[in-house]
């Protein structure tokens, strides 16, 4: 893994390596901290003079939202090298269900709000949690770099190519279009990008397809829609970003005319329907002990690090104003649990 300038990592590097770990634990981590502007290790947690942390945090959840909780586990402990942090890339659905609502983790990533399945499950075992909303997403559908048939689609064209018993062929999407199987890779149900592409080019009638490869790394996606000349995947923008030249993404046209994603349309909101929010959840018992508490914090703090959020990962950053928000209300939990 290479460092970067600011002290997090190189994106292409770093989101090229993420998809196939599992979880990477950051114990003892020595390096210095890092130093810039607003939000970039400056903050108030992430140079505070707590020096004395000490503790282990675990973090599970979103493979999307994986690189950030990474790069800002690894700047907090350039000033607390006594905090041990794991993060694990388990998929929201995954995290929720099998590790922070049944009291195992301290946060949970996800790449959609928390559903009322798991709100219940959290319930039911007495684990109490804080919404955070961290950043925006541009979901991505990619295909191969030699398709030169397709550089933008419908909403309702990738529903035909997703869905349950839908088309077998691209012919059968646009007749102008190959008349070659489709192979699918995609996210496992497990995975908050599962749920939101689902919900958002699905509906709620429809199911997605069981006849693609799905898999929570992204990088087996890109490895099988690059090998494959009549491919089509979809994962985050951040992991297209860091793998450009290897695919191609497609723009959607919602109605408006064809728009591809950036962190520049998802902002604007001009990238529909797949721009998205991203969360963290931490658990509210967790967040009485202070170096949980102060990670949080700095979590939040650096959500609004443009030079780490959008330039190094590929998400939209929060804006101050935004972050201040957040930050507020996540120190009125702090004060209420402490």
């Amino acid at each position: 893994m290479t460092d970067s300038p600011n002290g997090g990592v190189s994106r292409r590097s770093f989101l090229a390596s993420t998809g196939a770990v599992g979880a990477l634990a950051l114990a003892g981590c020595t390096e210095g901290p890092s130093n810039g502007g607003s939000g970039d290790g400056s903050g108030s947690s992430g140079d505070s003079g707590s020096s004395q942390l000490s503790g282990e945090i675990n973090i599970t959840g979103s493979s999307t939202v994986y690189p950030i909780a990474f790069a800002v586990a690894k700047k907090f402990q350039s000033a607390h090298s006594g905090v041990d942090i794991s993060v694990s890339p388990t998929g929201s659905g995954g995290g929720f269900s099998n590790h922070f609502c049944v009291g195992n983790a301290a946060f949970n990533n996800a790449s959609r709000p928390i559903t009322k399945e798991e709100e219940q499950l959290c319930s039911d075992n007495g684990v109490e949690y804080h919404e955070i909303n961290i950043a925006t997403d541009a979901l991505t559908v990619i295909v191969n770099s030699e398709n030169d048939w397709v550089d933008c689609m419908t909403p309702d064209q990738l529903k035909q190519i997703w869905r349950a018993d839908g088309a077998s062929t691209w012919a059968e999407v646009n007749s102008d279009w190959p008349d070659e199987p489709i192979s699918r890779f995609g996210a496992a149900e497990t995975s908050g990008t599962f749920d939101y592409f689902n919900e958002t080019i699905l509906g709620e009638e429809t199911s997605h397809t069981t006849k693609y490869e799905a898999t929570e790394k992204d990088n087996l996606i890109l490895q099988g829609v690059q090998k494959d000349q009549y491919g089509i995947g979809y994962f985050g923008f951040a992991y297209y970003q860091g793998n450009k030249d290897a695919v191609k993404a497609l723009g959607i046209d919602n109605g408006d005319g064809c728009v591809k994603p950036s962190l520049e349309t998802a902002k604007s909101g001009k990238y529909k329907p797949l721009s998205r929010s991203l969360f963290t959840y931490p658990k509210k018992s967790a967040l009485a002990e202070e170096h949980v508490a102060e990670f949080a914090r700095y979590y939040v703090e650096q959500s609004a690090n443009s030079s780490l959020i959008a330039d190094e990962i590929g998400f939209v950053p929060k804006t101050e104003e935004d972050m201040q928000a957040e930050l507020d209300a996540l120190n009125a939990v702090i004060d209420e649990v402490q």
